[in-house]
């Protein structure tokens, strides 16, 4: 009887063993994956001492061996993914591409839907892309991942940059496209600021006067010393990156916040760069047109919640705020970058208003419906748009209902003569009648409901549309389906930025020998899971 208790617990102790190790193992996977560890972690000493400490009985696996395990968590959360993206109804798409420090490039696809009243997000694939980027390559990379992930129908829209091969592209696919407002903004302010006489020498100067307290120890001290005299967070200065306006806005912003302490710390250094008040009095109104553009920005970029509905409504206030704006504006170039602002502004504004992608979720969102439409006129054009796709849902949902050819003969009257056909000479104007009887039907009922659910009150702008849709389905069921279909788009292609943002994390100096498929695999766990 002791020997088979010992031999018992022996087992029970192999076991709690295995159970531990394979516990410890996940956790680890965890880390390489959430952290973007490199897998040669494991010979690191000073993590194999933490890792000893926290259990001597833990045996590290090898670089080898923690490779197949991400791998393996890969596979089983790409089927997982797959399951989840096959059922939605629809989906739509971003697209960015993206060079390594190797200069290896590479294309992202995240897909975008809605399931049980939630936006999900995933990432479909991060492709190695040696070849040349023209649109073909990239439509024929791209419908690879959509024949792979079983959703090339489902498909309403793809957001990218307005790059003249990604426009291309998406013609190539024959997918309904719409361009990043992200970037639309930033070529918008950027063009904007580049014609306003004046302010790219106030830029030159504050430019100048961040590098000089970001190359200098010197300089950077004595900001630091002027900052803590005066009471002040050791804010550093932030410098501009050219091809991205938010960051003039943010060294702008910056600059004017710490003027007192960069004043002050200038007069003591050798340097003759510097700004005047009149000019720090130019930098705040200069801060006060841009910020609009700037939160409008970090709104539109939003992953987690509906978007593209938000673009007319939003960009409509923005061209309110700057018509506010311009009545207080005492400075010349203030005045000349508000004027050019507005006129960009507009265009885009009558552009979109003519795109349906982008008109239909801003009727579909609760919150606004007709609000976020600069002119009666194109409120009904929208109306239109919607009421034909929901004809057209609900022509969807009458198919086979009805038979095309009459189930009775027609009652004739005592004056007429009956017809000596047997009906094979009138079926097809029979079946003619039936349809305009259906295309009647469907027009009237979905004029119906459009109506109805326009004139309901609008909801709170912190509710959650998606849930609106889910408790309203019921009254509502055509417009439903295409909330479904239009309010998954995002407003951006920042989604794919991030993940590139990423992968300049993964692929670091540390890590350049990765190959493009465990890259892919890592940056998939780390999005997905």
């Amino acid at each position: 009887m002791a020997k088979k208790a010992l031999e018992k617990e022996k087992i029970e102790m192999n076991i709690s063993i295995t159970s531990r190790k394979k516990e410890l193992d996940e956790a680890l996977v965890d880390m390489v994956v959430k952290d973007c560890q490199p897998f040669t972690v494991v010979n690191d000493q000073g993590f194999k001492g933490l890792v000893k400490l926290l259990d001597p009985s833990y045996v590290l696996p090898t670089r080898q061996a923690l490779k197949a395990m991400v791998e393996e968590r890969y596979q089983k959360a790409k089927r997982e993914a797959k399951a989840l993206v096959q059922q939605a109804t629809a989906v739509s798409l971003t697209a960015d591409m993206w060079t390594s420090m190797n200069m290896e490039a590479y294309l992202a696809v995240t897909c975008h839907f809605i399931a049980d009243g939630v936006l999900n997000t995933t990432l479909l694939g991060v492709e190695h892309f040696p070849k040349s980027h023209t649109a073909l390559n990239m439509a024929r990379a791209k419908g690879a991942i959509m024949e792979e992930w079983g959703i090339r129908h489902k498909v309403t829209c793809l957001v990218t940059d307005a790059a003249s091969n990604m426009l291309a592209c998406g013609r190539e696919l024959h997918l309904k496209q719409a361009v990043c407002v992200a970037h639309a903004i930033n070529l918008m302010v950027k063009k904007s600021m580049d014609e306003t006489p004046g302010l790219e020498n106030l830029r030159s100067s504050a430019r100048r006067i961040v590098t000089l307290f970001r190359s200098s120890t010197t300089a950077k001290e004595r900001l630091s010393q002027m900052q803590e005299r005066m009471g002040r967070p050791l804010h550093k200065l932030l410098q501009e990156v050219e091809t991205r306006w938010n960051s003039t806005y943010i060294m702008l912003e910056r600059v004017h916040s710490e003027r007192e302490a960069v004043s002050a710390a200038m007069a003591s250094l050798p340097s003759e760069v510097a700004i005047t008040a009149m000019e720090f009095s130019i930098i705040q109104e200069c801060l006060g047109v841009l910020r609009p553009f700037n939160e409008a920005t970090v709104e539109l970029s939003a992953e987690k919640r509906v978007s593209a509905s938000k673009i007319l409504p939003l960009l409509k206030m923005v061209s309110l705020n700057l018509g506010e704006q311009l009545a207080h504006i005492h400075t010349d170039m203030a005045k000349h970058l508000t004027k050019n602002l507005q006129l960009r502004l507009m265009e885009s504004l009558s552009h979109y208003q003519k795109t349906s992608i982008l008109t239909l979720p801003t009727l579909l969102d609760p919150r606004f419906k007709t609000l976020g439409f600069l002119s009666p006129s194109k409120v009904e054009d929208a109306i239109k748009r919607l009421t034909t796709e929901c004809g057209l849902v609900i022509g969807q949902g009458n198919v086979g209902l009805q038979s095309p050819h009459l189930s009775t003969p027609a009652a004739v009257h005592e004056d007429e003569e009956p017809s000596t056909s047997s009906g094979g000479l009138w079926r097809h104007l029979d079946a003619t009648v039936q349809r305009t009887r259906q295309t009647h039907n469907t027009t009237a009922d979905a004029i119906v409901e459009v109506q109805r659910y326009l004139k309901e009150p609008h909801i709170n702008r912190s509710d959650d549309p998606l849930q609106y849709w889910n408790t309203h389905k019921p009254l509502y069921p055509h417009l439903y389906i295409l909330s479904l279909k239009f309010l998954c788009t995002p407003a951006s292609s920042v989604p794919c930025e991030r993940i590139f943002s990423k992968a300049g994390e993964v692929v670091s100096k540390k890590r350049n020998r990765l190959s493009p498929k465990v890259l892919e695999q890592i940056l998939f766990l780390n999005k997905n899971t």
